[in-house]
C-alpha cells in the first residue's frame, strides 16, 4: 500500500463516508437479498443507494479506494460486495505516524 495513495483516496469525503458506513454495515445498510455483510461485505447497490449518487461514480469512488488497499471486492454472480480491509487501514495508521 502506498501511503500517497491512500491519502488520496480519503481526500475525497464520499469515499471516507463510504468507509465509514462500512465500518458498521449492520447499522448503515438495509439488508440484502444475497451475501452476508460481515463475510462478503456490502453490495455496490446497497452504497449507491446510501451514497444517494450513480452507479458509475459509486463504482469509481470504489476502485480507487480498492487500489489503495482500503476495501477488498468479492464478485458473487451478478454483484460485487466490498468491505474494509482492516488490516490494511492498521498498517496506513502505522505509517501515517512513522511518517509524521
Amino acid at each position: 500500500m502506498e501511503l500517497t495513495d491512500a491519502l488520496k483516496a480519503l481526500s475525497n469525503d464520499t469515499r471516507l463516508q463510504i468507509l465509514q458506513w462500512l465500518k458498521d454495515p449492520d447499522r448503515n445498510f438495509t439488508a440484502q437479498e444475497v451475501g452476508d455483510f460481515h463475510r462478503e461485505g456490502v453490495c455496490v447497490t446497497k452504497i449507491q443507494e446510501k451514497a444517494r449518487m450513480s452507479q458509475s461514480t459509486v463504482s469509481q469512488y470504489l476502485a480507487i479506494l480498492q487500489k489503495a488497499g482500503l476495501v477488498k471486492a468479492q464478485r458473487i454472480g451478478q454483484w460485487t460486495f466490498y468491505k474494509r480491509d482492516d488490516a490494511n487501514i492498521r498498517k496506513l495508521l502505522k505509517a501515517m505516524k512513522q511518517e509524521i
